[in-house]
C-alpha cells in the first residue's frame, strides 16, 4: 500500500491557505481551519462565539451547483448563528437538546434555501471552554477524530445529511477534550484522495494528524491537506479539501 505520509520529493503546485473565517480567541483552546485549491468548493467552514464559554464550530457541505452555493451558504451561515445564538446563549441551558433542536432547523433552512431536497452531510458542535467538553451532532459527515492523549477516537455520523427530510434530526453527543487532546474535522474529498485506487481514508488523516507536531490548529491543518496532496496519484490540484482543528492546550 502507498505510504500515508507525504513525500518529500513530490512537488505539487496547490494553494493551500487558511479558511475565510475569522476563529474566535478561546481560554486554553485554540480552533483554525485550512482549504488546499480554489475557493470554489462545497464546503461550508464556520465558527463564532455563543456566550462567554461557549464557541461554535461547523463544517458542512453542499453538493449543488456553484451558483446555488454562493446563494445558499450565506442563509445557511445566517441560519445556523442566529438559531446557535439562541439556543445556547443561556449559561445552564441542556446543550444536546438545544444542539438537537440546532440541527432540525438548520435541516429546514437548507431545504428553504435550495428550494428541494439537497443532501447537506454537516458536523456542527459547541465547545464548552469552561468544561472542556465537545457536544457535537454528525449528520451524515465524514467522522471527526479525536486524539486523546494515548488513542483516537472517532465522531461518526448518527443520522443522514442533512437537507433530505423536513422533519430530520440527529442525536447530539459529547465528548470531553483532556488538556493535550485534539479534535480534526475534514471534508469527504479529503477522505477520497485516491492513489492507485486506495483512498486516502481515516487512516491517511490519522497518520498525518499524528504526524503533525504541535505546531497551531491552523498549521496541523495544513499538514493533513499537504499529505493528501502527496498521496494523490494526480498532479491536477485539488478543490474545496478543507481541514477544521480544535485543539485544548495544556495551559
Amino acid at each position: 500500500m502507498k505510504s500515508l505520509l507525504p513525500k518529500k520529493h513530490k512537488s505539487k503546485q496547490v494553494t493551500i491557505e487558511p479558511v475565510g473565517v475569522v476563529f474566535p480567541k478561546m481560554r486554553a483552546a485554540e480552533i483554525g481551519a485550512a482549504v488546499a485549491g480554489a475557493r470554489t468548493g462545497r464546503d461550508f467552514c464556520d465558527s463564532f462565539r455563543v456566550n462567554a464559554m461557549r464557541v461554535v464550530f461547523a463544517l458542512l457541505e453542499f453538493s449543488g451547483h456553484r451558483h446555488q452555493q454562493l446563494r445558499v451558504f450565506p442563509i445557511v451561515q445566517h441560519a445556523l448563528r442566529t438559531a446557535a445564538e439562541e439556543l445556547l446563549y443561556a449559561a445552564e441551558v441542556n446543550e444536546t437538546e438545544a444542539l438537537s433542536e440546532l440541527c432540525l432547523r438548520l435541516n429546514r433552512s437548507i431545504i428553504e434555501a435550495a428550494g428541494t431536497a439537497h443532501s447537506s452531510p454537516a458536523f456542527i458542535a459547541c465547545y464548552n471552554e469552561d468544561l472542556g467538553t465537545v457536544c457535537y451532532f454528525n449528520a451524515g459527515h465524514t467522522p471527526g477524530l479525536v486524539r486523546h492523549i494515548s488513542e483516537t477516537s472517532e465522531l461518526r455520523a448518527s443520522g443522514l445529511p442533512l437537507g433530505l427530510f423536513s422533519h430530520t434530526t440527529n442525536e447530539a453527543s459529547i465528548i470531553a477534550l483532556e488538556p493535550g487532546a485534539s479534535l480534526i474535522l475534514v471534508s469527504q474529498g479529503v477522505m477520497e484522495t485516491t492513489a492507485k485506487g486506495e483512498r486516502f481514508g481515516l487512516r491517511g488523516i490519522e497518520a498525518a494528524w499524528r504526524s503533525s507536531g504541535a505546531g497551531s490548529a491552523h498549521d496541523r491543518c495544513l499538514s493533513v491537506l499537504r499529505a493528501a496532496q502527496h498521496y494523490s496519484d494526480t498532479r491536477k490540484p485539488h478543490q474545496g479539501l478543507t481541514a477544521l482543528a480544535l485543539i485544548r492546550t495544556t495551559s
